[in-house]
């Protein structure tokens, strides 16, 4: 019998497009107006496409989308036909064989085994544009739990092994936010890279 290559998220897609909030759009907005006119952003992990994918496309920024889960990628292809996605293993992904002005992951990486998570890192540093941002979510804890959806195990590998990761990749922190749902962002830039634009903090009530 064929693995799960969406780790469990196929089997409650239905569930998960109907109980998916807003949380985390308005951080993602301010995040992506620091980046070119009309960005390519890639949305690891895009699900539905709502409401991160959906942000940045209201942004103006070119989106291309990756979710394992065929359940999920083929209804944002159906609410987002503008959009390009893929359906396949972000850590798989051929998405990363082009370059990108930004690339978010937001509720992924500790849904993923610590050594993925450090491998996606390393892709998504070296599919960075010079100046190229990654926005990404995960506890500064370390700790692990069961996701309330699938019952799987989640894994913060928590904020000194983060940082440590994002280092060896090449990347730095250049801000951190947290969002109306406690929602703990890191937003990340090569180590050369100039921050061009100075982050504007959102408002929970916005997106």
């Amino acid at each position: 019998m064929p693995s799960d290559q969406s780790n469990g998220w196929d089997v409650i897609a239905p569930r998960f497009v109907a109980e998916r909030s807003s949380v985390g759009a308005a951080t993602v907005r301010a995040w992506c107006r620091a980046l070119p006119k009309g960005a390519s952003v890639l949305d690891l992990g895009c699900g539905s496409g709502v409401p991160i994918s959906e942000a940045l496309l209201e942004e103006g920024c070119e989106v291309f989308g990756v979710d394992a889960s065929p359940a999920l990628v083929a209804a944002f292809r159906r609410r987002f036909p503008q959009a390009k996605v893929a359906c396949e293993p972000v850590e798989e992904s051929r998405f990363f064989d082009r370059t990108y002005d930004g690339v978010v992951a937001v509720g992924l990486l500790f849904l993923l085994a610590p050594e993925v998570q450090r491998a996606v890192i390393r892709r998504v540093s070296a599919a960075l544009k010079p100046n190229g941002r990654f926005l990404f979510t995960a506890p500064t804890q370390v700790a692990t739990w069961k996701d309330t959806l699938t019952g799987r195990d989640s894994v913060s590998l928590g904020d000194e092994a983060y940082r440590n990761a994002l280092d060896n990749a090449g990347l730095k922190v250049v801000g951190e936010h947290v969002d109306e749902g406690d929602n703990h962002f890191y937003d990340t830039a090569g180590v050369g890279a100039e921050v061009l634009c100075e982050r504007r903090e959102p408002s929970p009530a916005a997106g």
